[in-house]
Protein backbone atom coordinates (compact mmCIF):
# COMPACT_ATOMS: atom_id res chain seq x y z
CA UNK A 1 0.00 0.00 0.00
CA UNK A 2 1.30 3.31 -1.29
CA UNK A 3 1.99 6.57 1.21
CA UNK A 4 2.15 9.69 0.43
CA UNK A 5 4.60 11.61 2.74
CA UNK A 6 7.21 14.64 2.22
CA UNK A 7 11.11 13.79 2.65
CA UNK A 8 14.04 16.07 2.29
CA UNK A 9 14.51 17.05 -1.96
CA UNK A 10 18.21 15.65 -1.24
CA UNK A 11 16.68 12.20 -0.20
CA UNK A 12 14.00 12.50 -2.71
CA UNK A 13 15.65 9.40 -4.81
CA UNK A 14 13.53 6.23 -5.90
CA UNK A 15 14.54 2.83 -4.04
CA UNK A 16 16.06 4.71 -1.37
CA UNK A 17 15.29 3.29 2.04
CA UNK A 18 15.03 5.05 5.40
CA UNK A 19 13.63 4.25 8.82
CA UNK A 20 11.07 7.08 10.04
CA UNK A 21 12.49 8.13 13.77
CA UNK A 22 9.21 10.19 14.65
CA UNK A 23 8.12 13.85 14.79
CA UNK A 24 10.56 16.91 15.02
CA UNK A 25 9.64 19.66 17.34
CA UNK A 26 10.77 22.09 14.90
CA UNK A 27 7.78 21.15 13.22
CA UNK A 28 4.94 21.68 15.43
CA UNK A 29 3.96 24.54 13.84
CA UNK A 30 4.15 23.87 9.97
CA UNK A 31 0.99 23.64 7.87
CA UNK A 32 2.75 20.22 6.30
CA UNK A 33 3.33 18.45 9.11
CA UNK A 34 0.15 15.80 9.45
CA UNK A 35 1.91 15.17 5.41
CA UNK A 36 4.95 14.64 7.21
CA UNK A 37 3.83 12.52 10.24
CA UNK A 38 1.79 10.04 8.48
CA UNK A 39 4.05 7.25 9.07
CA UNK A 40 4.87 4.71 11.97
CA UNK A 41 7.62 5.34 13.97
CA UNK A 42 10.74 3.24 13.80
CA UNK A 43 9.38 1.23 10.43
CA UNK A 44 11.80 1.24 7.31
CA UNK A 45 10.33 2.40 4.16
CA UNK A 46 11.45 2.63 0.61
CA UNK A 47 10.41 5.59 -1.82
CA UNK A 48 8.66 4.11 -4.60
CA UNK A 49 8.22 7.17 -6.79
CA UNK A 50 9.04 10.99 -6.41
CA UNK A 51 6.51 13.46 -7.67
CA UNK A 52 7.49 16.81 -9.08
CA UNK A 53 5.59 19.17 -6.33
CA UNK A 54 8.35 20.72 -3.79
CA UNK A 55 7.95 22.55 -0.59
CA UNK A 56 10.08 25.01 1.30
CA UNK A 57 10.93 23.38 5.06
CA UNK A 58 12.80 25.03 8.06
CA UNK A 59 14.42 21.37 8.46
CA UNK A 60 15.52 20.17 5.53
CA UNK A 61 18.08 22.83 3.75
CA UNK A 62 16.92 22.91 -0.03
CA UNK A 63 13.23 22.18 1.17
CA UNK A 64 11.05 18.82 0.72
CA UNK A 65 10.06 17.09 -1.56
CA UNK A 66 6.26 14.66 -2.06
CA UNK A 67 6.97 11.26 -2.60
CA UNK A 68 5.15 7.94 -2.21
CA UNK A 69 6.47 5.05 -0.08
CA UNK A 70 5.69 1.64 1.23
CA UNK A 71 7.14 -0.40 3.94
CA UNK A 72 9.71 -2.19 3.41
CA UNK A 73 9.58 -5.76 3.60
CA UNK A 74 11.99 -6.56 6.80
CA UNK A 75 15.14 -9.52 6.90
CA UNK A 76 15.77 -10.98 10.27
CA UNK A 77 15.92 -14.00 12.01
CA UNK A 78 14.00 -16.41 13.53
CA UNK A 79 14.41 -19.91 15.39
CA UNK A 80 14.75 -22.65 12.36
CA UNK A 81 11.24 -24.70 13.60
CA UNK A 82 9.67 -21.58 13.20
CA UNK A 83 10.63 -20.62 9.46
CA UNK A 84 8.09 -21.77 7.10
CA UNK A 85 7.04 -20.02 4.12
CA UNK A 86 3.85 -18.90 4.11
CA UNK A 87 3.35 -18.67 7.85
CA UNK A 88 2.61 -15.95 10.23
CA UNK A 89 5.12 -15.32 13.16
CA UNK A 90 4.48 -13.35 16.17
CA UNK A 91 7.53 -11.47 16.82
CA UNK A 92 9.12 -12.37 19.90
CA UNK A 93 11.90 -9.53 20.19
CA UNK A 94 15.96 -10.76 20.69
CA UNK A 95 18.00 -10.45 23.86
CA UNK A 96 21.10 -10.81 22.07
CA UNK A 97 23.96 -9.13 23.68
CA UNK A 98 26.57 -10.29 20.84
CA UNK A 99 27.27 -6.86 19.78
CA UNK A 100 30.50 -7.71 17.44
CA UNK A 101 28.69 -11.26 15.45
CA UNK A 102 28.41 -10.35 12.02
CA UNK A 103 24.26 -11.32 12.51
CA UNK A 104 23.53 -8.94 15.27
CA UNK A 105 21.68 -6.19 13.25
CA UNK A 106 20.03 -8.78 11.19
CA UNK A 107 18.83 -10.51 14.28
CA UNK A 108 17.46 -7.51 16.01
CA UNK A 109 16.23 -5.02 13.06
CA UNK A 110 14.58 -1.95 14.19
CA UNK A 111 11.11 -0.78 14.11
CA UNK A 112 9.99 -4.57 15.29
CA UNK A 113 7.67 -5.02 18.10
CA UNK A 114 6.99 -7.60 20.32
CA UNK A 115 3.94 -9.47 19.58
CA UNK A 116 3.53 -8.08 16.22
CA UNK A 117 2.27 -10.12 13.97
CA UNK A 118 4.72 -10.61 10.24
CA UNK A 119 3.87 -13.01 7.14
CA UNK A 120 7.11 -15.30 6.10
CA UNK A 121 7.07 -14.75 2.34
CA UNK A 122 10.28 -16.21 1.93
CA UNK A 123 13.11 -18.81 4.42
CA UNK A 124 16.63 -17.49 3.01
CA UNK A 125 18.44 -20.04 4.40
CA UNK A 126 20.36 -20.60 8.02
CA UNK A 127 22.43 -18.42 10.27
CA UNK A 128 25.46 -19.67 11.83
CA UNK A 129 25.11 -18.10 15.55
CA UNK A 130 28.15 -18.25 17.77
CA UNK A 131 25.90 -18.39 20.89
CA UNK A 132 24.44 -21.78 19.27
CA UNK A 133 21.15 -20.85 18.66
CA UNK A 134 19.45 -22.62 15.81
CA UNK A 135 18.19 -19.71 12.98
CA UNK A 136 17.55 -19.03 9.87
CA UNK A 137 17.06 -16.04 8.16
CA UNK A 138 13.74 -14.84 6.72
CA UNK A 139 11.66 -12.06 4.63
CA UNK A 140 8.75 -10.53 6.75
CA UNK A 141 6.16 -9.09 4.99
CA UNK A 142 4.25 -6.34 7.22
Amino acid sequence: MVTVTLVGETQAKEGLMFVFVGPLTECRDCRLKAVCFNLEEGRTYVIKAVRAVHHDCKVHEGGVRVVEVEKSPIRTTVPSRAALEGTTYTWQGKECQNLGCAHYLRCTPRGMKAGERYRIVKVAGYVECPDGESLKEVVLDI
